[in-house]
């Protein structure tokens, strides 16, 4: 094997690790090769769309393999979908997801831009947005776009074949969707396009789409989907159960520490790009009780912590995580919140008052987490979600011991 064939074989190892889908591997080892004969970099694409303002450690699973892609020399393409973010993905959804607003869209789209460079290298990183292409469409281009693929071929992917099935109403626009990120790699002219395994069938769309456009189709290359602190659902602002890469350094390390132990492996795999066979080793060494699962995860959330605010900052973290948890003292810098809405010794649901307070995203969550025994009212646990709370200046408010606030209500 020629120094050709070794330099093609070793990127290919190195981007094959940790993915869930490669297809294919010979075309990529095609693309490879080609790039490094014309001594050219390859184009490699993320699409995401804004539909929250916050990158969580999810979006990082993608973000990281697009990183060792720029460490061997290839132009990254972070694309942010200021466009089809006004659709809607409708990726893994059981009914037609809302539709977001230009403002609200716009507003997220800045925060994206300034978080992805905390993981990318910003000098090899080209950040697009999809509006640029997309809205100079013409209808006359969007009905030549949309003869390109079949209504048959759309109803093949899994969501859609189960919500036709269930009768659950499909919008025409849900179809333009996996259209539209397709062309963006046709935009691009991209050679690679990375997703969660989530995005398999959009990813797919654009392979059969860029060869009708005279395009090579693009290498799809699917990560796992991390799954969020709550251990069974993936992490999605959503659903509550994200961990954000802007995250305060206390309030990240304390969101780590309340994953299940079980879901540690994939968290050391996908977030710290552990190889396999060491994390293996790791849970290995906790059934032989060699090692204890809080020290595995107090190392993990140390070492996240110190990727976005280093080492010194993670210490830190986890001498006040030590103190608040196993001490059960308060943190010191409690939050106060000021309800201008409220009257002191009026009585407001406990679920809603949580809310009121910016606690959790939702009163329903906040249910939740009454029910789970999560939440004290001046540090005494209350497990009613009908409970009336009587509201007072100075009270304290605690979900676990990371989420604090003091009540002013003067």
């Amino acid at each position: 094997m020629g120094k050709l064939d070794d330099a093609v074989h070793n990127q290919v190892e190195l981007i094959s690790q940790r993915a869930a889908m490669l297809v294919t591997e010979d075309e990529l080892k095609v693309k490879i090769k080609q790039a490094l004969k014309e001594g050219r970099p390859l184009k490699v694409k993320l699409g995401v769309d804004p539909s929250a303002p916050d990158i969580h450690l999810g979006h990082m699973v993608v973000m990281r393999k697009l990183r060792e892609f720029q460490e061997l020399g290839h132009e990254i393409y972070f694309v942010i979908g200021d466009f089809t973010g006004m659709i809607g993905d409708p990726s893994g959804k059981s009914k037609t997801r809302r539709q977001l607003s230009r403002d609200e869209v716009e507003a997220n789209a800045r925060t994206y831009h300034d978080q992805a460079t905390l993981i990318l290298d910003p000098d090899k990183t080209h950040v697009v947005f999809n509006s640029s292409w997309l809205s100079p469409l013409t209808f006359r281009e969007l009905v030549n776009l949309s003869s390109k693929f079949t209504v048959a071929r759309m109803i093949e992917r899994d969501d859609f074949s189960k919500r036709y099935a269930d009768g659950q109403a499909i919008g025409i626009h849900e179809f333009l969707y996996p259209l539209a990120q397709a062309y963006d790699s046709v935009a691009i002219g991209a050679d690679v396009e990375l997703g969660g395994t989530d995005q398999t069938f959009n990813l797919l769309v654009g392979r059969d789409i860029q060869p009708q456009y005279g395009q090579e189709p693009q290498i799809a290359l699917t990560m796992p989907l991390l799954v969020g602190t709550d251990g069974k659902e993936k992490m999605s602002k959503s659903l509550g159960n994200y961990i954000g890469i802007t995250d305060e350094p206390n309030d990240m390390y304390g969101k780590v520490m309340s994953i299940p132990d079980e879901a540690m492996s994939d968290y050391y795999e996908l977030v710290l790009a552990e190889p396999k066979h060491l994390v293996q080793g790791l849970m290995r060494d906790i059934e032989s009780g060699k090692r204890h699962p809080m020290d595995l995860k107090m190392e993990l959330a140390r070492r996240i912590v110190a990727e976005f605010y280093g080492v010194s900052t993670a210490k830190a973290a986890q001498e006040n995580f030590l103190r608040v948890f196993r001490q059960d003292s308060l943190p010191d810098d409690i939050e106060t919140v000021r309800l201008v809405d409220l009257a002191p010794g009026e009585e407001v649901g406990l679920a809603r008052l949580l809310s009121l307070c910016g606690l959790v995203p939702s009163s329903s969550e906040a249910r939740r987490l009454i029910k789970s025994g999560a939440v004290r009212v001046n540090r005494e646990r209350i497990e009613d979600t009908s409970v009336l709370v009587k509201v007072t200046d100075g009270m304290l408010l605690q979900i676990g011991k990371r989420r604090v606030c003091r009540v002013t209500v003067k």
